[in-house]
């Protein structure tokens, strides 16, 4: 076997323009079936994308022998429950991000995949794997900034209809959950560690009753991180890490336009630099990555451990804002 055969649970938005489309250029992975609860939509999916089976339940395709694995992008309050459902059912499992609704939630997974050794499960934090962001681990961990004191982000886009899960608490939206989940991912992979402290404030939305801004602070010790994410702010991104010797900083860290190069700026030595990177889709390369794990029987670079610490300051941060 050299190919995955991949299911998809849901014709959710991601899926349809983003990630099917990029599984598909895979060179490991085949898209053989997708499912919803509407069988007329997950046929017309099917037919718009080429996918060959349509499935009316998430029941009949896991049921389905021929697939390996799973591609899950449900609402979030669904991930632990359709992951674990797709364990049981034998299935390799790529669930969206954030990997549940808090970290007792993360916990509960990471015990049943212990009941199945052999099958692989990560979290789909597809940015790690943009070439862009692969350098800006190697300078920073070759010490070519310094010691790392502080890591800034911003992450924001603008969404007000009453219908998008990601405006619906009982489903786990809002910034934080959404967005805000990246910065600290970001800001754990430049400090190496989870933060010893976490702490943040939000403006929640008096209709939806979500946070649609949250600023966070994380203290690693030797450095701090400091973030901005809304769902209800116009369109932006950015990095910026701050070392003892230099800076690292990036635009639109975690949406490029997959189809123009990008660029990593830096100074380092009090020299300035930029480095240009050829176009890539990044959720491509994810699912090559995973596919590969499978493969190749190798640990998925982001293990579920991973995922339960950046719920832990998810679960700091919403616990502690004034």
């Amino acid at each position: 076997m050299n190919r995955i055969k991949i299911g998809i649970l849901s014709t959710a938005k991601i899926a349809r323009e983003k990630v099917i489309p990029a599984m598909q250029k895979a060179e490991n992975c085949e898209v053989v079936a997708i499912a919803s609860r509407n069988l007329v939509k997950a046929m017309e999916v099917a037919k718009d994308l080429e996918i060959s089976t349509a499935y009316s339940s998430y029941e009949e395709l896991l049921a389905d022998p021929e697939i390996d694995a799973v591609y899950i992008p449900l609402p979030n309050h669904l991930h632990v429950q359709w992951s674990t459902k797709s364990l049981q059912a034998g299935k390799h499992v790529l669930c969206e991000k954030p990997i549940g609704m808090d970290a007792d939630d993360a916990r509960a997974l990471l015990a049943e995949s212990h009941k199945y050794p052999h099958l692989k499960v990560m979290e789909a934090f597809m940015y790690r794997y943009h070439p862009r962001w692969k350098r800006v681990a190697e300078l920073v961990r070759t010490g070519k900034i310094g010691e790392i004191k502080a890591v800034h982000s911003f992450f924001s886009y603008y969404n007000d209809d009453p219908e998008n899960y990601r405006n619906s608490a009982l489903m786990g939206g809002g910034g934080l959950m959404d967005v805000g989940c990246y910065s600290i991912s970001v800001a754990r992979l430049i400090f190496g560690r989870k933060p010893f402290f976490a702490t943040g404030v939000s403006e929640l939305d008096p209709e939806f009753n979500i946070d649609r801004l949250t600023s966070g602070l994380m203290h690693f010790g030797t450095g701090t991180s400091v973030f901005t994410c809304s769902t209800q702010c116009y369109k932006d991104q950015h990095v910026k890490i701050f070392g003892t010797k230099g800076k690292i900083e990036l635009d639109w860290p975690f949406n490029p336009d997959f189809t123009k190069p990008t660029f990593l700026k830096a100074v380092i030595d009090d020299i300035e630099i930029t480095e240009e990177f050829e176009p890539c889709d990044h959720f491509t390369l994810q699912a090559e990555a995973f596919a590969n794990c499978i493969l190749n029987d190798e640990p998925v670079p982001m293990p579920l451990e991973d995922s339960i610490e950046n719920m832990e300051v998810i679960d700091q941060i919403r616990n502690s804002d004034i």
